[in-house]
């Protein structure tokens, strides 16, 4: 039996919103990458966010069994640790437009991983089609800003690797879902995970922790604001939304991100909007509608 019209609708809700904040946490890391590495933006972030997941649900979280607790742990490495790591790291072999273009995969990887895991319905010609034609409009919005779209192995197979991290996430969550935690302690679980596996970074990377740099109050809001807002609130909607209208359904909504990216980085920092841009748009929109709809 499915979820009611309203639970429906407040979970395409919740998936926009998070759409439409992660469309613009770019222009956030953008700034803090003057003053930070990838790795310390991720720590800090990951550690703000836990805090007031915390703060929230207050009650000791102890796992029940290695088998209960390793969903948490799968969903914290794959949806936090590694998904990061390897986006951050691509964009430094290969071109942000590649990054764009290839992470736009992930909902097909969701619905597939969900399938041989026994935890969704085969995918349907449409979905595919749906995807193909928002894959063509991100492609362009990806390229409209003069880069051409160039074959680097090792920055496009790290970003695969990233699509295929958040595609595992969301069935780590299928399986994370009959523990009987809401949304926030099941949020803080993965969180944690998160956190305790980029320890093991610290020694090779020597990341500097110093607060000395959020003296700069642009420096504190964006990390308050991945922090606060993209990570710890972000995840529970994101989370919440998958719960209501399925892992599929939700992440679909990522086609939509390079949109919200173009408009926002238009009014924050005036980049200038392509007409092959306001074309693509009028492509991931039908593609978004087709993978939509209904498996039956």
């Amino acid at each position: 039996m499915g979820s009611p019209p309203h639970s429906r609708v407040l979970g395409h809700i919740l998936a926009l919103f998070v759409t439409v904040v992660w469309g613009t946490t770019l222009i956030s890391s953008k700034i803090l990458l003057r003053a930070f590495t990838p790795l310390e933006i991720m720590t800090f972030r990951f550690l703000i966010a836990w805090a007031v997941l915390f703060c929230l649900s207050p009650r000791p979280l102890r796992p029940q069994d290695f088998r209960s607790e390793l969903p948490f742990a799968a969903a914290g490495v794959s949806g936090l640790t590694l998904y990061f790591l390897l986006e951050n790291t691509a964009l430094r072999y290969t071109l942000a437009s590649n990054v764009g273009i290839i992470i736009s995969a992930a909902p097909m990887f969701a619905a597939l991983l969900l399938w041989l895991c026994r935890r969704g319905p085969r995918p349907r010609a449409v979905f595919f089609a749906g995807f193909a034609i928002a894959l063509t409009g991100i492609a362009l919005i990806s390229l409209s800003g003069g880069e051409s779209l160039e074959l680097n192995p090792l920055g496009d197979l790290l970003t695969l690797g990233a699509a295929l991290c958040w595609g595992a996430y969301g069935v780590c969550l299928e399986f994370a879902s009959s523990s009987g935690l809401n949304q926030l302690q099941c949020t803080r679980k993965v969180f944690f995970w998160g956190l305790a596996t980029l320890l093991p970074l610290l020694p090779i990377l020597h990341p500097d922790y110093s607060l000395s740099r959020f003296s700069d109050p642009s420096m504190l809001f964006n990390i308050l604001y991945l922090g606060l807002v993209a990570s710890a609130l972000c995840f529970v909607c994101w989370n919440k939304a998958m719960v209501l209208i399925g892992t599929v359904a939700t992440n679909v909504y990522i086609y939509l991100t390079p949109v919200v990216t173009l408009i926002a980085s238009a009014l924050i920092l005036g980049e200038p909007v392509r007409p092959q841009a306001i074309g693509a748009i009028f492509l991931i929109l039908p593609g978004l509608w087709l993978s939509q709809r209904p498996t039956s």
